[in-house]
């Protein structure tokens, strides 16, 4: 198990990030020690933690990764998200370059 300072550097994601992403749901710590209040992570947790932040990379909002990781999303949804999103990306670029 990893303490929530060594996942943030392994992860290159911040402490306050992490502890948000707790709070709404998107990446519980496998641990919290009662005593202390340190939170613990595994090594596996990377990878939802990956899904995470390609997520957000691509501009959808916490929320919507919550739906999207809880399978609370269809894929013809998903599948319509992602073309909403492509549209936003293509019509941002137009914008930039005009």
């Amino acid at each position: 198990m990893l303490r929530i300072g060594d996942f943030s550097k392994l992860s290159l994601v911040s402490i306050k990030a992490l502890r948000l992403y707790d709070q709404m749901g998107l990446l519980h710590p496998i641990h919290v020690d009662e005593q202390t209040g340190y939170r613990y992570y595994a090594a596996h947790q990377l990878t939802r933690l990956n899904r995470i932040l390609a997520f957000k990379d691509l501009g959808f909002s916490l929320n919507q990764i919550i739906d999207l990781l809880n399978d609370e999303i269809s894929l013809s949804e998903l599948r319509r998200l992602m073309q909403l999103k492509q549209a936003e990306l293509s019509q941002h670029i137009e914008t930039e370059q005009a």
